[in-house]
Formats: structure tokens, C-alpha cells, sequence
């Protein structure tokens, strides 16, 4: 399990959620490096049918939801993001209630 996938796992444990900026300083990553590995965790996630892992993270300016790019590529994925903080809510609940 790489670092960022034992922080997400670890902040579903707990319920909650982090910024983009907090987690990149977390890990010692830059933001693309960030949202490129979140894009790919998505496709994992997607392809094994478990809920989002990336919805975990906040936009800094998005009312606590991901940002913008969370949803154009769940889009990508197949996903109805039509109604965005429902399907925050979906994939959080999931991530929050699921196996761990």
C-alpha cells in the first residue's frame, strides 16, 4: 500500500476528510503529483468497484467538496456526478462505512 492510499485509509477509519494543499504537505508531494496519483487511484477504484478514495479530499474553495477536476474525471469513469455533493456523499459514505 503506497503512502497515500495508508493516509486515506487511515482518514476514513476516522471519518474524515483534508484538503488537497494539507495532504500534499503530508506526504511531501507537489500538487500535480497529488492529483496525478488521486486521478489513478480513481481508475483502481473504479475498475474494483469500491467507492472513491479521492473523495476524501476538499477543494480549498469547493464548500467541502473535491475539487473540480474530482468530478470531471469521475465523469470520465462513467460516474453521474450531476448532483455533486450527493455523489460526495455516496462515495464518503461508503469510504466511511465500508471494510477497512
Amino acid at each position: 500500500m503506497s503512502d497515500l492510499e495508508t493516509r486515506l485509509a487511515d482518514l476514513a477509519s476516522r471519518g474524515q476528510t483534508i484538503a488537497y494543499g494539507a495532504l500534499a504537505r503530508d506526504l511531501g508531494w507537489r500538487i500535480a503529483e497529488l492529483t496525478s496519483a488521486l486521478e489513478a487511484l480513481m481508475e483502481d477504484d473504479a475498475r474494483a468497484g469500491r467507492p472513491l478514495r479521492a473523495a476524501l479530499c476538499e477543494g480549498r474553495l469547493s464548500g467541502g467538496l473535491p475539487a473540480q477536476g474530482f468530478f470531471l474525471k469521475a465523469a470520465d469513469l462513467g460516474f453521474d456526478v450531476s448532483d455533486p455533493a450527493a455523489f460526495t456523499a455516496l462515495q464518503r459514505g461508503g469510504l466511511f462505512t465500508g471494510p477497512r
